[in-house]
């Protein structure tokens, strides 16, 4: 009796007092952080620190207070007047906060207010106020912690002598728990344990090879129960295995007629045999229908061969009549003192072409790239390479600008005819060279297409006019110019069109560019010719790497003399 006293007396006095009273020193402590930080820190109106505060000024501290004012009816009249003091001086420490708070919430941006707030926080009143009431507190917490440790050791002293009792009682409830338990243990324990393995395996899914053991006592009915269970879980597993064989005959017998699992089985079997004679049956369709799909395949695929061999031999022809417009190597070379035409078409038939004629004392070299490639482009090429030789041979016109014009308007004219009158962005790029060893000079004009020569080892660009040949309808005043030099023993000229420059690849995936374009031709100028083109099928043909040729390809060189 006199323990459970005791007993009470920690748990609804000192114990809670201990508590409150901790939690007090804490709240004090509290309040000083969050005053400091709002006037140290964060002085505006509204932040989390001034809310803390008010919630402990308003809140926490008058329920903390109320509780240790209820546990403090059983203390000593002495700690109970040193508590109400404490109080006292708590509220006082509490209403110089709020008296702080309240000027910041007014004039939170004053410096000099500022300044006068934190002398107070960090070492005036609030600073000294804060001190006296934990020390106070520390002083009530170290003799309420003493007096419960009094009685804690009145507490031990009634243990020891209850652990006396105990250990008599102990002993003799031993010997007699030791007899009960080997008659247990013997006669339902082990038993128990056998067939708490058995259902533990089960619920892995193993099922026990062996017959269970049987007894005469309610043990042995637990027994025989759960050899029925293993032998109905052992027929529906063979019953379910012969169904995921695709056995859907297979025949079953629910356990009882609130056998769940079991008739869930059967509506199983009987829903996959209707499926599977479904499948069956939409598989000997789609079947059918492949067939019948594969067979017109098979048409279509004829077809298609035989319309593309026509338009690969339609091509193939085309080209033989292409190439008989190029003129021939050994031919120019009768003229020249060295040539090379480096001709990489995208497709079988090219968009870009190579013209040279001989027109009296007159030698003329140009390099063409049509609007396009393939068919359209060599059908373009036609119609340039027909305008050029008769402006040439027909005509008798000499110079290179004047050419370009002539091949300007014709080309214009016609592609606006043949589209009803609609402007067309078809056309093409020149460089055309006039040659004429007696006056010993060179003549150039260009549409986009510019004329370099190497002279001595240094690269000079001569421009082109920037505006196609086919847009005469849309600027047509504007003519072509004639640029007139000199030829000088050894220099090197090079035409060509915009496919070598254009193409992309390298490691970047980026075009060629004209820059990289004359670097190679100084690398490799001094090359015999035919070398020289070698070297540039070896440069672009490295460049492109995987990447698709994307445009025709044409580059000539020649020196005259």
């Amino acid at each position: 009796m006199e323990s459970r006293k005791i007993d009470e007396e920690i748990n609804t006095m000192y114990k809670p007092s201990l508590e409150a009273l901790t939690s007090l020193h804490l709240l004090v402590v509290h309040s000083k952080v969050h005053m400091t930080n709002w006037v140290f820190i964060h002085t505006g109106t509204i932040n989390m620190d001034r809310l803390m505060l008010t919630k402990l000024i308003n809140k926490d501290y008058p329920a903390i207070k109320s509780k240790i004012v209820h546990l403090s009816k059983f203390w000593h009249p002495r700690e109970k007047e040193r508590v109400h003091l404490l109080f006292h001086d708590i509220d006082k420490l509490f209403a110089i906060h709020q008296s702080i708070m309240d000027v910041l919430k007014v004039r939170s941006d004053d410096p000099n207010r500022i300044h006068v707030l934190r002398s107070r926080v960090e070492s005036g009143d609030v600073e000294h106020k804060t001190k006296y009431v934990l020390d106070e507190l520390n002083e009530i917490l170290i003799i309420q912690e003493a007096e419960a440790q009094d009685i804690n050791i009145k507490m031990n002293h009634s243990m020891e002598k209850l652990q006396e009792i105990v250990v008599y009682s102990g002993f003799v409830l031993i010997i007699g728990g030791l007899l009960i338990a080997f008659f247990t243990t013997r006669t339902i324990v082990l038993p128990i344990k056998y067939l708490r393995n058995i259902i533990q395996k089960m619920s892995l899914g193993i099922l026990p090879s062996h017959a269970i053991q049987k007894r005469d006592d309610e043990i042995g009915d637990m027994t025989l129960a759960l050899d029925e269970l293993v032998s109905g879980i052992q027929r529906t597993t063979n019953f379910s295995r012969e169904i995921g064989n695709g056995n859907f005959n297979s025949v079953y017998k629910p356990l009882s007629e609130y056998d769940t699992l079991g008739f869930a089985l059967l509506k199983m079997r009987d829903d996959l045999r209707v499926n599977e004679e479904f499948l069956e049956n939409k598989v000997k369709e789609r079947t059918e229908e492949l067939e019948k799909k594969n067979l017109i395949i098979e048409e279509n695929s004829a077809k298609i061969q035989h319309l593309y061999n026509d338009v690969t031999d339609s091509i193939k022809y085309a080209l033989r009549i292409q190439n008989s417009i190029l003129p021939r190597v050994d031919y120019v070379k009768t003229y020249l003192k060295d040539v090379f035409f480096f001709y990489k078409p995208k497709d079988i038939i090219s968009g870009d072409f190579y013209y040279f004629e001989e027109q009296g004392e007159d030698f003329f070299i140009g390099a063409v790239d049509c609007t396009g490639h393939g068919v359209p482009g060599a059908l373009m090429s036609m119609v340039g390479y027909s305008i050029i030789n008769r402006a040439i041979t027909d005509r008798a016109l000499t110079s290179p600008a004047a050419i370009l014009d002539e091949l300007n308007e014709s080309v214009s004219t016609s592609l606006k005819a043949g589209l009803d009158g609609q402007n067309s962005k078809d056309g093409m790029d020149i460089a055309l060279c006039r040659i004429n060893y007696k006056k010993n000079l060179l003549e150039y004009a260009g549409a986009f297409n510019p004329l370099y020569k190497i002279s001595d080892g240094v690269l000079e660009e001569f421009k082109a006019d920037k505006f196609p040949i086919g847009h005469f309808a849309e600027e047509p005043d504007r003519k072509y110019t004639n640029i007139t030099f000199e030829l000088k023993k050894d220099d090197i000229y090079y035409i060509f069109s915009d496919g070598f420059a254009d193409q992309f690849g390298g490691p970047k995936g980026k075009k060629f560019m004209y820059k990289q374009f004359r670097e190679t031709l100084l690398d490799i100028h001094l090359l015999p010719f035919e070398v020289q083109k070698e070297k540039l099928n070896e440069v672009i043909t490295n460049w492109m790497g995987n990447e698709p040729q994307l445009d025709d390809i044409l580059v000539i060189g020649f020196k005259p003399i």
